[in-house]
């Protein structure tokens, strides 16, 4: 569709509660492929859904020229589903099924449309991306989460829909897996808007839209002009907060002045007024013409002064959401052991070869990026390291005092606040100091004080980080799955800055490159055809 766009008017959102999410909403979404990024809990699966027409807006309208895809973040099957209801076409595939039958039924006709070769397409489109292992009827269940957030674009391709809406599509690809998503969408011929926080991809789009509680800005280019344009903008806020501070400062001093002089200019009229010997009823008159000019005064000074004051907030306001994520540096360990991990012919679970056995041995201050495709076992060794799985085969050796935090966020409790659950793992320090860390994280008071499973993706990421990472005892060993998937950009690049600090072994799962090159990673902990292979960082 060479027009494709999609256009929102005036649209605004109020949430259940009574909050309203966003409000007034006026934007264009082209040709250009565009990324759509913002703080978490801003609101952007919440608008993607109503540019998708999944959502309606509590005020306003959506405009679109055609059919719209929407890919949601969790790509997960529902029980007994297939590869093809996943890609979206088991209808289809069905509805042939049934007319190869010997059915005549309209229904079918209707639901295969001009898609007689939806079957082979899907093969085809799975060979593409490099998922040939899969049939059509393969059950869903069998994916990993990879498997199926690339099956699912899959299903997007073939959609052949005017637009693409795609949230948090390179979450659980592997790196090859996101060079081919980079590659699919340069090529996506049609209207493209992508919510993401994954740099490199959205180093490849053409435009990125931030949403603020200020609203939608556009920026014209991609995610390295877009960055440097937000860090002149935060330059820019910062000095106008700075000029609105001074102009209201010289204006009080002004007014102050002004005062001084009308009480000095009062006084002197009623000690001359009083050696003329006036009459009291003009003395009377000249007093009231003087308070009522007095009292225009104070009026006018108040109005000026609630001017300076607005102006100085809206800017305040400015800085405030430029403002990024701030986390405490961890203390060290109390004390590190020679060796934190020892692993002796261990024979992972669930994992085929060649990657089912490896020996491994860290200790000190090693930083090691765990990297491989999907499916080699990166994720059960993870959980192998943090005691929650027994080998196979083989010994291991690893320090008690470790800390896990899986994709899933198994240890954060849904039911339970944020604040209470870091409450319970560091009992010295006062409830205002916790809650001052749970703000800096960007989990405001309210945020802190509900239920953990009613945050967004990305706050409940926080929540468990600030659990791990601000607990009483630092762990001497610290294993992280996926860590950068759901966190925003200031959180991400706050989180890095406090990795790079943390002086314990680290243990990282990632396919974010971007984010693994951040972190002073000390060597790369490999799964290839060859097995696992433990090599210094920089060499590999």
């Amino acid at each position: 569709m060479a027009n494709a766009f999609l256009t929102l008017d005036g649209v605004s959102y109020v949430l259940p509660d009574g909050r309203t999410l966003f409000s007034s909403l006026n934007e264009s979404f082209d040709l250009r492929r565009t990324g759509l990024v913002g703080r978490n809990g801003v609101g952007k699966s919440v608008l993607s859904r109503i540019l998708a027409g999944q959502l309606q807006p509590s005020s306003g309208r959506c405009l679109r020229s055609g059919r719209v895809h929407y890919l949601a973040q969790q790509a997960g099957p529902r029980p007994g589903a297939t590869v093809a209801a996943l890609a979206g076409v088991q209808p289809t595939i069905e509805a042939l099924a049934r007319i190869e039958g010997g059915s005549a039924a309209v229904a079918d006709f209707e639901a295969v449309g001009e898609r007689w070769d939806i079957r082979q397409r899907l093969e085809h489109a799975l060979q593409d991306q490099g998922l040939a292992h899969l049939a059509p009827d393969t059950p869903a269940q069998r994916l990993s989460g990879g498997e199926a957030m690339r099956v699912a674009l899959v299903g997007a391709l073939l959609s052949e829909a005017g637009f693409l809406i795609l949230d948090e599509p390179s979450n659980h690809l592997d790196r090859p897996g996101r060079r081919a998503l980079v590659d699919l969408l340069r090529a996506w011929p049609r209207g493209l808007l992508v919510v993401s926080h994954d740099r490199d991809l959205l180093q490849g789009l053409e435009r990125i839209v931030e949403l603020s509680p200020q609203g939608l800005r556009s920026y014209g280019g991609n995610y390295s002009f877009y960055a440097h344009s937000k860090a002149q903008a935060q330059q820019s806020a910062q000095a106008q907060l700075q000029q609105c501070k001074l102009e209201r400062r010289q204006h009080e001093d002004a007014l102050r002045e002004q005062r001084e002089r009308c009480s000095r200019r009062q006084a002197r009229g009623d000690r001359q007024g009083k050696q003329a010997n006036q009459a009291k009823i003009l003395l009377g008159r000249q007093k009231e013409r003087s308070e009522a000019s007095a009292g225009r005064l104070r009026l006018v000074q108040a109005q000026l002064q609630q001017q300076h004051a607005q102006r100085v907030r809206d800017a305040a306001q400015q800085v405030e959401d430029a403002m990024p994520i701030v986390l405490h540096a961890l203390p060290p360990p109390a004390a590190m052991p020679h060796r934190c991990v020892e692993l002796d012919a261990v024979a992972l679970p669930w994992v085929a070869a060649p990657t089912r056995h490896i020996s491994l041995s860290l200790g000190g201050a090693q930083r090691v990026g765990v990297l491989g495709p999907n499916g080699c076992g990166k994720s059960t060794l993870l959980q192998l390291l943090a005691g929650r799985m027994a080998p196979l085969a083989g010994t291991c050796r690893i320090t008690p005092a470790r800390v896990y935090l899986d994709q899933q966020l198994t240890q954060l409790s849904a039911t339970s606040s944020a604040f209470e659950q870091l409450r319970a793992v560091h009992r010295t320090a006062s409830d205002g100091e916790l809650r001052m860390r749970l703000a800096q994280l960007g989990l405001d008071a309210r945020k802190a004080m509900v239920p953990a499973g009613a945050l967004s993706g990305g706050e409940r990421l926080k929540a468990a980080l600030a659990c791990v990472l601000y607990a009483q005892v630092p762990p001497q060993l610290l294993l992280l799955d996926e860590p950068s998937n759901h966190l925003d950009l200031p959180s991400l690049e706050a989180l890095e800055t406090l990795l790079c600090h943390y002086r314990g072994t680290l243990v990282v799962v990632s396919h974010d490159e971007s984010f693994l090159h951040r972190l002073a990673l000390t060597d790369a902990l490999v799964a290839s055809e060859q097995g696992w292979a433990l090599q210094a960082w920089h060499s590999r």
